[in-house]
């Protein structure tokens, strides 16, 4: 429903620090995302600013981490002297967006007889009869002919 598009720029103000285990990521992700407001399907435009603190270990700190409990998904490894950001930006990005975008908090969302957006025809309704009555209905019309001859 809602996503930083593919191709957009991504702001990262980051800080590598070396530690014994390995080499500390810190800092902000800034970017905006785009998506589509779950009750009428308008565009929701959405700022994002996440902290990302996240820690790649040396291949040898990695086994032990491991065997000490946690789970091989959960330790980041450094891939030579390269860190690779992609996957720590995007699990750290996701949970921060709207789960339900909306495009305003009280949005009234589509007519659920035919689709329009009732934001834009606050007073948008349909006349519906209960198909019970529907009888009825047929009585009304033979009344207004016999008061009509």
């Amino acid at each position: 429903m809602i996503g930083i598009p593919t191709g957009t720029d991504v702001e990262l103000d980051l800080r590598l620090e070396a530690v014994m285990e390995g080499v500390l990521v810190t800092g902000s992700i800034r970017g905006r995302a785009v998506g589509e407001c779950v009750r009428c399907l308008g565009e929701v435009v959405d700022d994002v600013d996440v902290s990302l603190t996240e820690l790649y270990v040396y291949p040898e700190r990695a086994a032990v981490a491991v065997e000490d409990g946690d789970d091989e998904e959960d330790v980041r490894e450094l891939e030579g002297d390269l860190v690779d950001l992609e996957p720590a930006v995007r699990d750290t990005v996701v949970p921060a967006l709207p789960f339900q975008p909306l495009c305003r908090p009280d949005c009234p969302g589509l007519c659920s007889v035919c689709g329009a957006r009732l934001a834009d025809d606050p007073d948008h309704q349909h006349e519906t009869l209960d198909p019970r009555w529907s009888a009825l209905s047929g009585l009304a019309s033979k009344v207004d002919e016999t008061k009509e001859s």
